[in-house]
């Protein structure tokens, strides 16, 4: 890891992962006059960004101020801490949050990407309607605009090319190694920016560090081997948390779409095999997966109706779901339960115990309007989406930390490489969570060209 010579060029700032931390990251360094470098190993730009809903949540933006929504990086920054239950970083958070606003509205103005705020639903655990995406509500289309943008400006990301060693000494990074189709290259960087994501596609580390969710479906992206944990130990960086991740409990099946959680906090509820609620639903999608998989078969149904089908249909993932027949109608509970092969008495009763308006045995409050026909189900697994833990960030340059103090001088970590704000599980994790961490400490890292 020490050695730094011969390399085979040079450039400014070398940023490792082409997903939304990278992406931003770049376009920070090069509005900051830098020469940008992105190495992205898949053929494509796509990474865990592609496979989520794109939603990131920023306070105070003028999208929320145009719909008359009044909120601020400080209530944002409560949001987050109550959530993981005060167990993040308190500057950390409180940088994520002052800059949220800021990247979306700079996003908008200077790369012409057409967010617009969520106005139709909560998310949990968010006090203010704060979520912004792009037309589609999909991270597909995010990924493919910020691509855009990058090359618009002129940054340079060569694609099938994968980090495979990293050359420093205790205090700066040299370069590094890339595994190309042909050849290793030897890339030497004024700094590097870490933005390969965790370490959910590597099952050893998964068992190792989270074993209560080894077993679920890994929907994240087969890409995210760990190498910034990795790396962390062989340079003696500050890791934290590396127990966190976000699950998720509504993952159509066996079609592994991701059915928007719209669908249960407009009321919709889950139900196992038997037709019974088990759990309050309104905590979190995070800890909803291991929620599901505690259930036979690691199965359950997410049940809803008409409207709120209507309100999750501005989801590209809810159309492709009921464009593959994942989306089970019916006139009745009855008959839906036919559908579903759980016992009809059983659903019909657990609609019917429905407390609206109030609070029901599990503590979840119901607003007032009740489900009514046609309902819907989906059949749902629980699933791993990405880790939250990582190296330890200074928060304001979001420099990777030394464990045994300082920061490095040169070498930073962004997005799921780096510590999130997400305390030390699953059930920590806010909606939003890890497109936060991107694009927040993407911009910081990016424009950070004083190393």
């Amino acid at each position: 890891m020490t050695e730094a010579a011969p390399f085979d060029f040079d450039v400014e700032t070398l940023i490792i992962g082409a997903g939304a931390a990278g992406l931003v990251a770049a376009l920070a360094a090069r509005e900051a006059g830098q020469d940008v470098l992105v190495i992205e190993a898949d053929a494509v730009p796509s990474g865990s960004t592609a496979l989520s809903a794109g939603l990131i949540p920023a306070a105070g933006t003028r999208f929320q101020r145009a719909v008359g929504i009044a909120d601020d990086a400080a209530v944002f920054a409560t949001d987050i801490q109550t959530k993981a239950k005060g167990e993040n970083d308190p500057a950390l958070v409180a940088a994520m949050a002052e800059t949220s606003s800021e990247v979306i509205e700079w996003l908008v103005d200077q790369h012409g990407l057409p967010f617009s705020l969520v106005t139709d639903f909560d998310y949990p655990g968010h006090q203010r309607r704060r979520m912004h995406g792009l037309p589609s509500r999909s991270g597909r289309e995010l990924i493919d605009a910020l691509r855009a943008a990058a090359e618009r400006s002129g940054v340079d990301v060569v694609c099938h090319r994968r980090a495979i060693n990293i050359f420093a000494n205790d205090t700066h990074v040299q370069g590094v190694a890339v595994q190309g189709p042909e050849c290793i290259e030897r890339i030497a960087a004024g700094r590097v920016i870490l933005a390969c994501n965790g370490y959910g596609g590597n099952a050893e580390m998964v068992a190792r560090y989270m074993p209560e969710i080894a077993d679920a479906v890994w929907f994240g992206h087969g890409g995210n081997r760990g190498e910034a944990v990795t790396w962390a130990a062989q340079l003696g960086l500050k890791t934290a948390h590396l127990g966190a991740y976000q699950g998720h409990g509504n993952v159509a099946h066996p079609h592994g779409i991701l059915i928007t959680w719209a669908v249960i906090m407009e009321g919709g509820v889950q139900v196992n095999r038997a037709g019974r609620r088990f759990w309050n639903e309104a905590q979190g999608y995070s800890e909803a997966a291991r929620a599901v998989l505690a259930q036979p078969e690691g199965m359950a149904w997410a049940v809803f109706d008409a409207r709120i089908a209507a309100i999750a249909r501005q989801f590209e993932d809810f159309k492709q779901a009921e464009a593959q027949g994942a989306v089970k109608e019916a006139a009745t509970p009855e008959a839906l339960a036919q559908l579903m092969n759980v016992p009809s008495g059983a659903l019909s009763a657990t609609l019917a115990q429905i407390p609206w308006g109030g609070s029901d045995a599990f503590g979840r409050r119901f607003g007032t309007t009740p489900l009514a026909p046609p309902y819907c189900a989906v059949k749902v697994t629980g699933a791993l989406f990405h880790t939250q833990g990582g190296i330890v960030v200074a928060p304001k340059s979001a420099r990777a930390c030394r464990a045994s103090g300082g920061e490095m001088a040169n070498l930073y970590a962004v997005g799921g490489a780096a510590c999130g704000v997400s305390g030390s599980g699953d059930s920590g994790y806010l909606s939003g969570n890890g497109l936060l961490a991107a694009v927040t400490l993407g911009l910081r890292a990016g424009r950070d060209v004083g190393a």
